[in-house]
């Protein structure tokens, strides 16, 4: 029991007695001073062996503490009294980009509520329809281009009016049979073929024509722009026809439209899209009014068109009580009175 008793009032061998301790908080001994500090280690070990009764002179002086980097503040720049000014210039540009705005412009904005829709490119509307027009001009088809060719007008009828036929088999878009004759003339002008060929480059014109097909069909009333696609359609077989430009032809089919159906007039909105006025119109209107009455009167056998829209699906409209109305026939007559003068 008396061993007992010794062992326990001795310090343990993991225990430290109250004098050990302060020895060995006295010493500069802990290495985790040195990694706190910024003071050489080394250099202070080396001077301690060399005097340790007197502590080295880099433990008198408390060093500096390393400072945290500075970050840089930059100063905010002040908010002017009035924030619209800041828009100005945007809005100097929106304003520009706006070309068919009510400011610029004196007839109805049909483009307009199309703005919303990026894919209808309202904005650039104007640009592309002024290029449009310079390539009518810079590819324009020549009058009478087949003279002294060993084919003539009435064999690009007759490939015409089998293109049709071919067109509404296959269940085309329309405006793959007006770029297919388009093709077809524009390369007959510059290449003359035998009549051995003809046919199989009507083929190959509507197989380049399918390689750009429009998916999107433009929203109109429906019977005005079904009326004005057939009389469009009865020019492919005109080659007295054929040097007038495209857009000039789908303005007077519109006209000639909507004059025999609602007796309208063409209107300034529609002179201003189109580039053209009634007056200008007027000729290209008297001659489609001709084709109107030569196929009605049985004085052309090309009947592929008129059959093609007097079906159910394209409303029947060729056999409209309109097409055979005085004003159609005082046009077509105007025609024979001009070539008579």
């Amino acid at each position: 029991m008396a061993s007992l008793g010794v062992r326990a009032q001795q310090p343990g061998a993991g225990e430290n007695p109250v004098r050990m301790g302060k020895a060995a908080v006295a010493g500069p001994r802990r290495a985790a001073l040195g990694e706190l500090t910024n003071f050489n280690v080394a250099a202070v070990n080396t001077k301690r062996g060399a005097s340790k009764s007197k502590p080295p002179a880099a433990l008198k002086t408390k060093q500096p503490e390393a400072q945290p980097p500075q970050l840089e503040v930059q100063a905010v720049p002040e908010v002017p009294e009035h924030p619209q000014q800041l828009d100005v210039s945007m809005k100097e540009e929106s304003e520009l980009c706006q070309a068919f705005s009510e400011v610029l412009l004196t007839v109805e904005d049909v483009d307009q509520q199309d703005s919303d829709l990026p894919q209808h490119c309202s904005h650039y509307v104007k640009d592309i329809y002024k290029y449009l027009h310079e390539l009518e001009q810079q590819q324009a088809v020549r009058p009478h281009y087949m003279q002294g060719y060993e084919i003539t007008g009435r064999m690009r009828a007759l490939l015409v009016d089998w293109l049709v036929q071919v067109h509404s088999r296959f269940q085309l878009l329309p405006e793959t049979l007006y770029l297919t004759v388009a093709v077809l003339d524009r390369f007959l002008q510059v290449q003359p073929v035998s009549r051995r060929k003809l046919q199989l480059a009507g083929v190959t014109a509507m197989l380049v024509a399918c390689k750009f097909e429009e998916m999107y069909a433009p929203e109109s009333d429906v019977e005005r722009h079904t009326l004005a696609k057939y009389l469009m359609e009865l020019t492919l077989l005109d080659y007295d026809m054929v040097h007038l430009r495209p857009s000039e032809i789908a303005a007077a089919a519109l006209c000639l439209s909507q004059l025999l159906l609602e007796g309208l007039p063409w209107s300034p909105t529609q002179q201003h899209y189109s580039t053209y006025d009634e007056a200008h119109l007027r000729p290209i209107m008297q001659r489609i009014a001709k084709n109107v009455v030569q196929i009605n009167d049985g004085k052309t056998k090309f009947t592929a068109v008129k059959t093609k829209y007097s079906s159910s699906k394209l409303m029947k409209i060729a056999l409209i009580p309109q097409l055979i109305s005085p004003i159609i026939r005082s046009m077509a007559a105007a025609v024979d009175q001009t070539h008579r003068d």
